[in-house]
């Protein structure tokens, strides 16, 4: 199996609530720190909400493993950003046998 080319940097964020004073929480990110990755455009679709065109696209973002239980293992519902590029984490798994590369699929919403 050829190894991926990890040729863009991206920043790992997970959500954290932020009580706002009122009972309540507001949620803001974190950054994890940065990671190296080969992001592939999978599909995409667009869709129409509120009079306003949203499209999604969905990627398969390749990256060298963590071990589990890691800070920068790559979790569902975290993201990643690349400045404004936001790709919410949807799924992980296995990119190879040996374990030594993580395969995460995300999505990016963008509303026109």
């Amino acid at each position: 199996m050829k190894a991926p080319h990890l040729n863009r940097r991206l920043v790992l964020e997970t959500p954290a609530r932020v009580a706002d004073g009122a009972g309540g929480y507001a949620e803001s990110w974190t950054a994890l720190g940065t990671i190296w990755a080969d992001v592939t455009a999978r599909s995409g679709a667009e869709r129409f909400e509120a009079g306003a065109s949203r499209s999604r696209v969905s990627y398969r973002i390749t990256l060298r493993a963590a071990p589990d239980g890691s800070s920068m293992r790559p979790a569902p519902e975290q993201r990643f950003t690349d400045g404004a590029r936001v790709f919410v984490i949807r799924a992980v798994a296995e990119h190879d046998p040996a374990g030594r590369f993580l395969t995460c699929f995300a999505d990016e919403e963008v509303t026109a």
